[in-house]
């Protein structure tokens, strides 16, 4: 054997002349590289979470929980009257007239308002230049004060009612019942339209 075998190699390896046998390098350096970039990676997506509930928790209140500003709108005003605006049932007398082909509408149309509160005035037949001349369920005629007070709540007892105004000094008004005229609504979904006529619609809380 040659002193320049290693030990241990037998004679398999036998080294003679100028060529040695190549000795590799065993792949700890490669899985070092790997372990660093594993670290590294997992450090920054740590990092990114801590900023996130970092921005979360220490907000002021303008941000959602993604990152994006609230929608913050100002408070708008209240898009119905007081109460006060609107005169009670009591208060408004109406004048019921059958403008339709079927008598004795006026009067059960009439008793059925009396009812609910309304004063009565006139009960009959429409005018001449009414009579059988309206298409809906009712027209609602009066002076133009009747358009923000009267109208709006003699208009809950009867859907599908349009309104017109007239020269009259006084402040009552006409119901003409037009051909579509059927009944008057039911009592309990005109007493709920109008509350919500008379209830001013709730303020939007601002945003701080």
């Amino acid at each position: 054997m040659s002193m320049l075998t290693p030990p241990g190699m037998g004679g398999k390896y036998r080294i003679t002349g100028d060529v040695y046998p190549r000795m590799r390098r065993p792949h700890r350096r490669r899985r070092i590289v790997l372990a660093s970039a594993a670290a590294v990676v997992v450090l920054g997506a740590a990092g990114w979470g801590t900023l996130q509930l970092v921005d979360v928790f220490s907000g002021d209140g303008t941000k959602t929980t993604a990152g994006k500003q609230a929608d913050c709108k100002p408070t708008p005003k209240a898009t119905t009257a007081p109460a006060a605006a609107f005169p009670k049932p009591a208060q408004i007398t109406v004048n019921v007239y059958n403008a339709t082909p079927r008598s004795g509408l006026a009067k059960t149309t009439a008793d059925e308002l009396k009812k609910r509160g309304f004063k009565i005035g006139k009960v009959g037949n429409a005018p001449t230049a009414y009579d059988k001349k309206v298409p809906g369920a009712g027209l609602l005629l009066g002076a133009p004060a009747a358009t923000k007070g009267a109208f709006p709540v003699l208009g809950t007892q009867l859907a599908g009612t349009t309104a017109k105004t007239d020269t009259r000094g006084t402040t009552d008004v006409d119901l003409i019942l037009g051909t579509a005229f059927k009944t008057l609504s039911p009592k309990a979904t005109a007493d709920a339209a109008l509350v919500a006529l008379t209830k001013p619609a709730p303020a939007v809380k601002p945003c701080r």
